[in-house]
């Protein structure tokens, strides 16, 4: 099961904002084996979910689960249009997060984010 998880300040926190978030932490988790190594993806401008137009192939593509701390409802239908369900999280740790995600734990609750506020807003005239 691959895990991408939005990260910032030097991919040692879970970023807010998914649609605009540039590096990414990927995890492909196989049942029964250690955690593997991160992959670290770096999205390009253009390919930020706020400004890719699904016109050809993405480095999230085939990603299962999205973690981040906060994202927009066309976001998440957009994830969800790509097969992947987006965790909201108020964790702020990535390796926390995917070790309660891998145990089956509940994740944190998110924190207020003005931010996704303004995303409802835009996903009133998103085309996802």
């Amino acid at each position: 099961m691959k895990i991408a998880i939005a990260t910032k300040n030097d991919w040692s926190q879970v970023s807010g904002h998914a649609g605009k978030a540039c590096d990414w932490l990927v995890f492909d988790c196989q049942p029964g084996s250690p955690l593997p190594a991160p992959q670290r993806v770096v999205l390009s401008h253009a390919q930020l979910p706020h400004y890719f137009h699904d016109d050809g192939a993405h480095p999230l593509r085939g990603v299962e689960i999205v973690v981040a701390a906060s994202a927009g409802d066309g976001y998440i239908r957009h994830m969800q249009s790509w097969g992947a369900q987006v965790l909201l999280t108020g964790e702020t740790e990535p390796l926390t997060a995917l070790q309660k995600i891998l145990a089956g734990e509940a994740l944190p609750d998110t924190r207020f984010d003005i931010t996704t506020v303004l995303c409802k807003v835009r996903d009133l005239f998103s085309k996802h």
